[in-house]
């Protein structure tokens, strides 16, 4: 039985990480620390038999698939279905501002995401329709092979959401912080399993110094 595998990893730390903004489709960069990770992880998977590296098109997660790509001897294929959730017209704001400039969506909590969503954006249900069909792509044109995936903290929760069979009122259960690396095994008869998840060799770093 052939198995193939997946190394999703959540991009490094972002800029504006200190300022609790919703960024969405917004395009921020990594910091140094992020930068960081992303060595750590690409050193960490050096051994491993990868033959394809994908990422969302947002500049946080290409920027980590080009140094992983490059310590792999891989070019990254960027796909733009694996972007993070979208977030309206509350992209790159904080819960404060947004309230400030919606108070009409001022009561509106992010946990409720699975059954509603802010004006012009998407809710669990919309980011699932487009991630999963395009991550099914990818295994199929990879199978029985090992790939990585940089995306984001979203787009990380729905995939392993969807490996192990659990609701969407579960995502928010799952952490996914900066530079993490999930592993999952995609089976011939459709098993999925979770090998690991928010590991990877950067929860070895000082989480105060991090975040």
């Amino acid at each position: 039985m052939k198995t193939t595998r997946l190394y999703l990893i959540r991009h490094g730390q972002v800029v504006n990480h200190h300022e609790f903004r919703y960024n969405g489709h917004f395009d921020v960069d990594i910091t140094d620390i992020g930068v960081l990770q992303m060595e750590n992880i690409a050193a960490y998977l050096s051994k491993e038999p990868i033959t394809a590296v994908y990422s969302s098109d947002l500049q946080r997660a290409t920027k980590g698939a080009e140094i992983i790509g490059g310590a792999l001897g891989l070019k990254p294929v960027k796909i733009h279905a694996f972007r993070e959730l979208h977030l309206g017209r509350w992209e790159g704001l904080t819960r404060e501002e947004g309230a400030a400039q919606f108070p009409e969506e001022a009561d509106f909590r992010f946990r409720d995401l699975a059954y509603t969503r802010v004006q012009g954006g998407e809710n669990l249900h919309d980011l699932k329709q487009r991630v999963i069909p395009a991550l099914e792509k990818i295994l199929s044109k990879h199978k029985g092979e090992h790939l990585t995936l940089i995306a984001h903290g979203g787009v990380n929760r729905v995939i392993l959401c969807d490996a192990m069979g659990l609701p969407m009122e579960n995502f928010f259960r799952i952490e996914q912080d900066y530079g993490c690396l999930n592993v999952i095994d995609y089976f011939d008869d459709g098993v999925k399993v979770v090998k690991l998840l928010n590991g990877g060799p950067n929860q070895e770093l000082n989480i105060a110094k991090i975040y």
